[in-house]
Parts: C-alpha cells; sequence; structure tokens
C-alpha cells in the first residue's frame, strides 16, 4: 500500500457556490476537518487529484487555498480523546 502523509488542507474563498463546490471536493479526501480547514491522509497521488480538482473550483485570482505537508501517521502525537490515525485494510471511495 502506498504511503501516506498527513496534510492540513485550508480555504478561504469569497463566492458562496464556489465554497460548496470545494467543500464538496474536500470532503472527498478529508478524514476529519471543522469549517474550512481538514485533515487529509493522502498518497502522492491523491494529492495530485486533490490539487487538481480543487483548482477546477477555485477563482486564482480571488481565492486561496493551502495544502500543509505534516509527515506521516507515525509522528503524530494525539492529546485528550484523541486517537491516532491508522490506515484501514481498505479505503472505500465513492
Amino acid at each position: 500500500m502506498a504511503e501516506r502523509t498527513l496534510h492540513i488542507a485550508a480555504y478561504d474563498i469569497t463566492d458562496p457556490g464556489r465554497l460548496r463546490e470545494a467543500l464538496y471536493v474536500l470532503k472527498h479526501y478529508a478524514s476529519g476537518g471543522q469549517k474550512s480547514v481538514f485533515e487529509c491522509f493522502l498518497t502522492a497521488a491523491e494529492r495530485q487529484a486533490l490539487l487538481r480538482d480543487v483548482r477546477e473550483v477555485l477563482d486564482l485570482e480571488e481565492d486561496r487555498f493551502l495544502l500543509l505537508p505534516l509527515g506521516s501517521a507515525d509522528g503524530i502525537r494525539t492529546l485528550g480523546i484523541g486517537v491516532a490515525p491508522a490506515d484501514p485494510d481498505y479505503y472505500f471511495v465513492g
């Protein structure tokens, strides 16, 4: 299985229509998040696909998007009721 790394994806989108479309795109890649910031565990191919899909939604003159790589899941420390992420046996994409 391809190695996944944790990314933080965040956006600032000015148009309500594009905002809904970006939310729809990000929810397909995210494992969690709130408002306009999402945790995404991505392979290199999924990272490229996410960037391609978001680019189709954004107005590059008005909107902003950040995809920040944070490293592998092995280095993640959680506090409180957080649960360390682990790859399941399979992923359903649909």
